[in-house]
């Protein structure tokens, strides 16, 4: 059986500087990991879903954080250095993967073995969604040399909390 790999927000909005939630330097540093997840995933067979932070101009989210990866421009679209991989992009516009897309619908008709997250931001986005995935009772695995965030203290939480309380088993923290 294959596995559903979940790209979060590998976005130009996340990874390019000059847009206002640039994640900066740790989340380049995992670009390189993360392609060699998808090339190792690809051979295995398994499913890559490009999630993808993809608001309206008036979004409530906005009110927590400045305005980014509006629908439609080239912010909410995938970074070049995945853009290439096969894969499903499932726009959202909350926290999670699950929350207003069809992606548990598809997961239910691909019956993955697990789910792999990788992505940014590791306290945000990804958190949010292995504890909508754990809360359907899926295998998470996260890779932390594939995760990054804005502050190092609350990514170190998340990790932490993932494992801890969520159950997902964390992997690569020793190439972190």
């Amino acid at each position: 059986m294959s596995n559903a790999v979940l790209v979060i927000d590998m976005l130009k909005g996340f990874y390019q500087e000059g847009y206002p939630l640039y994640c900066g330097p740790s989340a380049v540093r995992i670009i390189p990991e993360v392609r060699r997840l998808l090339e190792k995933e690809l051979k295995r067979g398994s499913k890559i879903f490009f999630i993808a932070d993809s608001h309206s101009v008036d979004d409530l989210e906005f009110k927590m954080f400045p305005p980014h990866c509006i629908a439609g421009t080239a912010e909410s679209e995938v970074i070049d250095e995945l853009a290439a991989f096969p894969g499903e992009k499932i726009e959202k516009t909350r926290y999670s993967a699950f929350y207003g897309t069809d992606l548990d619908i598809q997961l239910a008709l691909l019956k993955p073995e697990k789910l792999i997250v990788c992505g940014v931001c590791t306290d945000i986005c990804v958190m949010h969604t292995v504890a909508d995935a754990r809360n359907r009772d899926y295998e998470v695995e996260v890779p932390a040399n594939c995760v990054a965030s804005f502050d190092i203290q609350a990514h170190d939480w998340a990790l932490n909390h993932m494992e801890k309380v969520l159950g997902a088993k964390i992997t690569g923290k020793e190439n972190c």
